[in-house]
């Protein structure tokens, strides 16, 4: 190669770039991949990663458009995935056992929130000191389907059961009903949110953990697809997002505060959501693809010896984690 063509190439190369960027810019850009996702109630501190991933543009960049529902009905999200009128769903690990049990073909993709948030809640200034004092006492609880085994498992650790109290629907108005002394005591308030609504109201509670006391740990909060969407690479693109999100709340918990209650969500800055906010953050899933099949086997197990569940599926058949995008 001569001198001269040595000098001409960069000449000829700039010359060239204007040529290379025209096309760059009138090649479309790829369309979003769309998803709808159905949360399990309305939007609350629980679901901050997902609204970051939203607000921040990590959706975005990973090429996705996601709408985010909340369901009129919180039993709404596993039937609506179960009848691929959603993408994604967020559900609990305790429940989708008995969902897969009654035929619903749904499947763990990821994790939300990685421990265990529901509690039995006493008021702090109240009767029960201690568990054996709920002998006889009224507990309430909201939603049909785990309070007895729940109950069973907790007093359990003191030689009782759920026979002997008396169980209570009180629907969603656990923290009101304690307060108002219509039960002694409330099975399922959580600790992030039902304790901290409890102190701002003056009246303070105490929490037993069901983990300390007979409960295997469990991911509280969980997304599930459909059966047939387990080796999908957009659902990966997802859960790679949230998990950029939940990085960034770690990282920037004020900033991350601020894009929480933006715009249309301004109704959720208050002091209650501000707690909860705070003492939710060390709890979601830092990997929130990754399974612990251990932790999924071992509460199907619970789930079993307590004739939950009529049989201990395997866990691939239920939980997955989901392929490489």
């Amino acid at each position: 190669m001569t001198e001269i063509t040595r000098r001409a190439l960069p000449a000829l190369a700039a010359l060239a770039l204007p040529t290379v960027a025209r096309a760059q810019a009138a090649a479309p850009a790829p369309a979003a991949a769309k998803l709808t996702l159905m949360l399990d109630w309305f939007v609350n501190p629980d679901h901050a990663p997902i609204i970051i991933a939203q607000e921040g543009g990590h959706f975005a960049r990973a090429g996705l458009e996601v709408r985010v529902v909340a369901p009129a009905d919180p039993n709404d999200p596993p039937r609506l995935v179960a009848a691929k009128q959603a993408d994604l769903g967020v559900y609990y690990q305790k429940n989708l056992y008995l969902a897969v049990d009654q035929g619903l073909p749904l499947a763990r993709v990821g994790t939300l929130v990685a421990t265990p948030l529901s509690t039995l809640t006493v008021l702090q200034d109240g009767p029960i000191q201690k568990l054996a004092d709920l002998k006889g006492k009224k507990i309430g609880f909201s939603t049909a389907g785990f309070e007895e085994v729940a109950a069973d498992t907790i007093l359990g650790s003191v030689g009782l059961s759920s026979k002997d109290v008396t169980l209570v629907n009180v629907n969603f108005g656990l923290s009101s009903a304690l307060m108002s002394r219509q039960v002694d005591a409330i099975l399922g308030g959580f600790r992030n949110f039902e304790l901290h609504q409890l102190a701002l109201e003056g009246r303070p509670g105490r929490a037993f953990y069901p983990e300390q006391h007979g409960m295997p740990i469990y991911d509280e909060l969980i997304y599930v697809a459909h059966k047939d969407r387990v080796k999908d690479a957009t659902l990966r693109r997802f859960m790679d997002a949230v998990e950029s999100a939940t990085t960034f709340l770690i990282n920037n918990r004020e900033e991350s505060w601020k894009m929480f209650i933006a715009g249309p969500r301004k109704e959720l800055d208050n002091e209650l959501n501000r707690r909860a906010f705070a003492d939710t953050a060390d709890r979601f899933s830092l990997s929130p693809a990754a399974l612990d099949r251990n932790r999924y086997d071992r509460f199907a197990r619970f789930l079993h010896g307590r004739k939950m569940i009529g049989s201990v599926p395997p866990v691939d058949s239920y939980a997955v984690e989901l392929p490489p995008a």
